[in-house]
């Protein structure tokens, strides 16, 4: 039991340890500490672009951020004192948009216009 029992803690050790690896692996820093996260998103417009850009400068942290809609990356660039990979993500997710592979948020999602949304024939 106790081998079995410290096998399991190991294996949880391990799998976060991977995540927390994934995490830094997607972000670069500046001189002067920013983080720069590139984050692939469900935006297909412009509007989209500026729906998302609008959202992240009300971000606590967040310094800049640049949506390429050909090929939906955001890159974000913060204080990561402030504010992290997790919450901006989060908050893209809050403004009706998917977020590396996090879901938006259903609401929200639903408020986008309608040349926003990812089923729209653009």
């Amino acid at each position: 039991m106790k081998k079995l029992m410290i096998a399991l803690v190991a294996m949880v050790a391990l799998t976060l340890g991977v995540k927390a690896q994934q995490i830094t692996d997607s972000l670069t820093y500046t001189k002067d500490g920013m983080a720069i996260a590139k984050i692939k998103t469900s935006a297909v417009c412009e509007m989209c672009e500026e729906t998302l850009e609008k959202a992240m400068a009300y971000e606590k942290g967040v310094k800049e951020s640049a949506l390429d809609v050909n090929s939906k990356i955001l890159t974000v660039t913060f204080d990561p004192k402030k504010t992290s990979l997790e919450k901006i993500r989060l908050a893209i997710t809050k403004t009706g948009y998917d977020a590396d592979g996090m879901p938006a948020d259903k609401n929200a999602y639903e408020n986008l216009n309608a040349c926003c949304k990812k089923d729209f024939i653009h």
